[in-house]
Formats: structure tokens, C-alpha cells, sequence
């Protein structure tokens, strides 16, 4: 069964009425039924596309989470070839909320990070929800040193509604790791291309998106804090999510419009979530380009492209 957003329903009453068409058709006059059925699914498609077309802040929000969106996880087994999951930050333990390893992208051996929320019940808590711990940071600084010393491209995959803020993570140094996972990002030698793939969370996202290209999907949202936080904050009011989310300037259009991304990867209709294999065909694409052109610069130049690129973040701004 396909889920639907709350301010989907347009769309969902009319798919229903497909399906119980398509139920009537096994019995009845099925020419005639298949006409209407035609005519509902053409009306659904239309309400779809208007609705996407013209997305609030908050509704890209509900996007980026949806329960069916493909996760890190999904793009790696579509993308990277030979994948080779390393686990564990050497000090601590494994995190698996963040997925690490080695492959293969197109041909090319790269470095692949990736935040992972799950798909059921057990897997999210399995992955903590995409909220990773400091040993999780950790464990991409050790891929990260290892895609230096082998000169490996890296690939971050973010999704994450932030690091995790329990106790324990803080005891063992979240903001530090954090911090030193930003700082592996900008002093490697190589390039590294992150893509916002459905919730990019704070410090918990910057850690690994600290990179040469950073790319969007086109209903994905990247914020320094969620809406509901910065509601909490301002109003004291999470209900005013929504007026936080249109303040924030948090989708892909706003933050490309602003330098903090180089690009936005566009979405199938209704999301990336109806048609996966497009979206991870275009997401590919994109990231193959942006590695590309960075091929044919030296280590030091493109360190020196890196951190340019965050120190002219803002400098010709007009708001």
C-alpha cells in the first residue's frame, strides 16, 4: 500500500477510486471500466503534478520524510558495485546509524559515507534513526583517512535529523567528534561529494557534507535545526513548525539560490519515493559530474577549491 501525506489526500481519494474500479473491471463490462479508469488515472497524475508544483517549505519537509523515500542504504545498493561495509570507530564501537565502507562507483573506487534512518520498526532502531553517536563520526573519520591514504574519492549520502543528543553521547564527546569528522572532510586531499537526500540535520549532517560539491534532492531540506525546534525556540510553540520551515529558507531551490549547494537533483512527481530507480539514475549522474571536475587537480588545489568554495559562502549575498 502507498502512503500518503497528509495534504495528498486529493490525490489518494482519486487513486482509490482506480483501484476499486480496477476491482469492479474483474467482473463486470471491462471496456467501459477501463475508460474510466483511464480518465480517473490521468486526473490523479494532473492533481499530483499541481500539487508538486507549487510546494510549501513545510510540505517539501513532510516529503523529505516520508516513510517510503529511499534511504542511504538503498542508494549505495544502487550506485556502488563491490560495496564493503567497515564498522566500528576503533575506540569505542560500532554506530550503525552511519554506513561506511568501500566500492566502486561507475568503475572508480571510492569512499562511501551514509547516513541511514531505516525502512520498519526494527531496522530504524537498528540505525538509531539516522541519529548517529560520536562513535559513528569517528568511524567516517577512519574511512575518510583510509580514502586519503588509498587517494579514494569520497561519496556522502546525508539523511539525518541531527546527531544524537542522548547522555551518552555526550559523555564520549559528541560535539568533538563531530567537529573532527568537519575537519577530516576539509583537509582531504581528494574529493568529496555529498548529496542531501532527504533530511540534512545540523552538525549531524555538516559532519560528512563538509565537501567540494554539495548536491540536493529536489524535496529534500538542510537546516541548522529542524522546524519544530526552531518553533520551540522562538515561540515556544512547536506547533508553528510551519512558520519556522518558511522562514528557515531550508529547501534545495532556497539554499542553491543562497550558495549553500551547488545543485539540485530533480525528483520524479510526487516524489523520490514513486519512482526510485529515476531518481537514483539522476543522482548518480550527478555526482559523477561533480567528481569529474575535480579529476584533473592536484591534492593541495583541491583542498584549496574546498575550502574557497565555504569562505565565499555569503561574501556576495543579496538578500
Amino acid at each position: 500500500m502507498r502512503s500518503y501525506l497528509e495534504f495528498e489526500k486529493p490525490v489518494a481519494d482519486l487513486d482509490g477510486k482506480v483501484q476499486e474500479l480496477k476491482a469492479l473491471g474483474q467482473s463486470g463490462d471491462a471496456v467501459a471500466i477501463g475508460d474510466d479508469i483511464a480518465k480517473l488515472e490521468a486526473k490523479a497524475a494532473q492533481a499530483l503534478a499541481d500539487l508538486y508544483a507549487k510546494l510549501t517549505p513545510w510540505q517539501k519537509t513532510l516529503v523529505a520524510r516520508h516513510p517510503d523515500r529511499p534511504h542511504a542504504a538503498d542508494y549505495i545498493g544502487s550506485l556502488i558495485d563491490d560495496w564493503t561495509p567497515l564498522a566500528g570507530d576503533r575506540t569505542f564501537g560500532e554506530d550503525e546509524a552511519i554506513l561506511a565502507g568501500l566500492g566502486r562507483f561507475r568503475g572508480r573506487p571510492v569512499a562511501v559515507l551514509g547516513q541511514e534512518k531505516g525502512h520498519d520498526t526494527q531496522t530504524r532502531i537498528k540505525h538509531n534513526f539516522g541519529m548517529a553517536r560520536p562513535e559513528g563520526y569517528r568511524k567516517a573519520v577512519r574511512v575518510m583517512d583510509l580514502a586519503e591514504r588509498f587517494r579514494l574519492p569520497v561519496i556522502a549520502f546525508v539523511d539525518t535529523a541531527g546527531a544524537y543528543p542522548g547522555i551518552g553521547a555526550e559523555e564520549r564527546g559528541q560535539a568533538e567528534a563531530i567537529a573532527r569528522s568537519t575537519q577530516a572532510c576539509l583537509r582531504l586531499g581528494q574529493p568529496n561529494v555529498a548529496l542531501v537526500i532527504g533530511e540534512g540535520g545540523s552538525g549531524g549532517a555538516i559532519a560528512i557534507a563538509t565537501a567540494n560539491r554539495a548536491y540536493m534532492l529536489e524535496h529534500a531540506i538542510y537546516s541548522v535545526i529542524s522546524p519544530e525546534g526552531a518553533a520551540s525556540i522562538l515561540w515556544k510553540d512547536s506547533a508553528r513548525a510551519q512558520d519556522a520551515a518558511t522562514g528557515m529558507k531550508i529547501t534545495a531551490q532556497d539554499l542553491q539560490r543562497l550558495g549553500i549547494v551547488d545543485g539540485v537533483v530533480k525528483e520524479p512527481v510526487g516524489g523520490a519515493h514513486r519512482d526510485p530507480a529515476a531518481v537514483m539514475k539522476a543522482a548518480g549522474d550527478t555526482i559523477e559530474a561533480g567528481l569529474a571536475e575535480f579529476d584533473p587537480l592536484t591534492p593541495a588545489e583541491v583542498r584549496k577549491a574546498r575550502r574557497d568554495k565555504f569562505l565565499a559562502i555569503g561574501r556576495d549575498l543579496k538578500l
